[in-house]
């Protein structure tokens, strides 16, 4: 119906009774209106036909009825000029949902809860993807594109890194196409900067960069030199350490849930004596029952930095007993692989020390063989816990052979 609009209608109008809503035309400006809705629910709308096609526009909230107006008048000369200003804003958000940034923040969203890496992931991506691609529509991302996208990182980050990266937006882009009817992934095979083999990490630290290790984690500044030592002790991976719960361990046990272990089964790995005491050890911060946090409040994370600065600490223990000491680039998950290296080592017998790392036995043992080996790999634990120790602490080599007497 037509009205003319004043600012005290615009205050006191109501829906028509029965109607869900009620649309006023203004007298003064044709196309020009108010909608109410039955709620109270006020909006300005623009009627206007563009293409032969009816179009109705809704202004955004907020506004007065005179800048509604001014609006609405720059509108309808778009319109004038055979423009489609509606369609022009519907085509503008498309474009902004169908930004790189925009389907990876959806990836993340919708995907996270089945993501255990979803933090790693989430970091990789906006440090080193969303800065040079996130702008651009994923539509008019081309293989070129990745290659140099890939380049670049290789060039400042390693090839290894460069891999990294490949293996996420890979995954990203093949989740938006099965959504997808348009969008072709530009990503193929050969992309990656390293071979499988090469790929493959086999690196474990000496007793001399062990011991180097230990030692730059005693004294902890923060949570990270604790969790350092307590992964050399239990052989867990990092991101399962990290958002470790006290409410976890019971008595020397501790649980950790499937939601949160890689293989989807819940994992229960017996502490040591050594293992405990780090634990103990913890300095608790907050009430949110987590055991590595520098706040309290989220799990320890950003392990690029914390570790810049602990290689500087390991390397310098290094040099304090070979002035020429190196350190070749390490891991933390490193730190898994010698656990376990240094239980056969130590004499665990290898079924044991593959159950401590919580790896899945495969063939029909797998399936039928439902022993928990807890006491089996409690004595695991300790064994290498004490050969940490020796490593640690090696004993003096100031035994003396006495001549045997003669008779």
């Amino acid at each position: 119906m037509r009205q003319k609009l004043t600012p005290a209608f615009v205050t006191e109008a109501t829906a028509t009774p029965g109607a869900g809503r009620t649309t006023y035309w203004d007298e003064g400006l044709p196309g020009f209106g108010l909608m109410v809705t039955r709620n109270g629910h006020r909006s300005y709308v623009v009627q206007y036909r563009a293409g032969g096609r009816s179009r109705r526009m809704h202004l955004k909230n907020g506004l007065t009825l005179t800048a509604a107006r001014k609006e609405a008048r720059a509108i309808l000369g778009d319109v004038a000029r055979n423009r489609d200003p509606l369609g022009e804003r519907r085509k503008a958000e498309r474009a902004e949902s169908s930004t790189v940034k925009a389907i990876v923040e959806e990836y993340l969203t919708r995907e996270g809860k089945r993501l255990r890496s979803i933090n790693e992931r989430r970091a990789t991506l906006q440090r080193h993807v969303l800065p040079r691609l996130g702008a651009r529509l994923i539509g008019d991302i081309t293989r070129t594109d990745i290659v140099r996208l890939l380049d670049r990182v290789a060039d400042t980050a390693g090839a290894p890194m460069a891999d990294h990266v490949l293996a996420h937006l890979r995954r990203v882009m093949s989740w938006h196409a099965s959504r997808s009817d348009d969008f072709r992934s530009p990503i193929v095979r050969g992309m990656a900067r390293t071979s499988p083999s090469q790929r493959r990490r086999q690196r474990i630290l000496t007793d001399a960069e062990l011991r180097a290790v230990w030692q730059a984690a005693e004294a902890p500044e923060t949570a990270f030199g604790y969790l350092v030592q307590f992964l050399i002790l239990t052989a867990a991976r990092r991101n399962e350490a990290a958002s470790m719960q006290r409410s976890e361990v019971s008595g020397d046990e501790w649980t950790i849930p499937q939601e949160r272990y890689k293989t989807g089964l819940e994992l229960v790995v017996p502490l040591s004596s050594a293992a405990q005491a780090i634990l103990t050890a913890v300095p608790k911060i907050g009430k949110s029952g987590l055991v590595f946090t520098t706040d309290g409040k989220h799990p320890l994370s950003g392990f690029s930095k914390f570790k810049r600065a602990f290689d500087d600490k390991v390397l310098a223990k290094l040099r304090e007993h070979d002035l020429d000491a190196t350190l070749p680039r390490w891991t933390l998950h490193d730190l898994r692989r010698t656990a376990r290296s240094l239980m056969s080592r130590a004499g665990v017998p290898s079924d044991h020390a593959e159950r401590c790392l919580g790896h899945v036995i495969g063939g029909v043992r797998g399936v039928y063989d439902r022993h928990q080996y807890l006491p089996e790999k409690r004595r695991a634990f300790e064994a290498l816990a004490a050969l940490v120790e020796r490593i640690l602490n090696p004993p003096a080599d100031n035994v003396v052979l006495l001549a045997r007497a003669e008779p």
